[in-house]
């Protein structure tokens, strides 16, 4: 019996619906992404960020900024701190799901930052940092939200929104059904 029950946990295990607590929004994202990343668009897909007013979320709650990034076509970059606009450029590498973003002070360079795609959808816009950024004590995910969606949410509950991307989605769903119909025939098959 024990050996069924460590088999029906080792299958159920995947299909949790529950997201775990975490302290971080690193934590959190690591769980997080492999679930929804199947559900994701790629950087070629550009209208799925272009011209999108993005909030960026941070679990830092000692930031009271609001930071809004809007990614423009011909590679123009608009970031509002507060309401006052800098400006920036982003760059696609081609061929693969990296971005570059610089931001410019009065045409110089001051910040330029390589990422690599996590996870992209018509919600939520999530880069990976290139380079071990938790030896820093840096957060080695940018999060952006789309604005309307996760304005008034505090970080967790942007989490919260993300994983809803996986635990309702259709074909999560239908799989999980099967496996617990699997399941359900196992058992039967082995009381039998």
């Amino acid at each position: 019996m024990a050996i069924e029950n460590k088999f029906l946990d080792s299958i159920t295990k995947p299909f949790n619906l529950e997201l775990p607590e975490a302290d971080t929004m690193d934590q959190y994202l690591d769980f997080i992404v492999p679930a929804v990343r199947p559900w994701g668009e790629d950087l070629r897909e550009e209208e799925f960020y272009l011209d999108t007013r993005w909030l960026e979320i941070r679990d830092n709650d000692d930031s009271l900024e609001s930071i809004l990034y809007i990614f423009r076509t011909e590679e123009e970059l608009l970031i509002s701190i507060d309401g006052n606009i800098s400006r920036g450029v982003w760059r696609r590498l081609e061929k693969s799901n990296t971005l570059i973003v610089e931001q410019t002070v009065d045409g110089s360079i001051v910040k330029s930052e390589l990422f690599d795609l996590a996870f992209l959808n018509k919600d939520f816009f999530i880069l990976l940092k290139h380079g071990d950024q938790r030896r820093k004590g840096k957060n080695k995910y940018f999060v952006l939200g789309r604005e309307s969606v996760v304005k008034k949410l505090e970080w967790r509950e942007a989490m919260e929104l993300l994983f809803n991307r996986f635990r309702n989605n259709s074909q999560f769903m239908t799989m999980s059904a099967v496996i617990v119909l699997i399941i359900v025939a196992f058992i039967l098959f082995s009381i039998l």
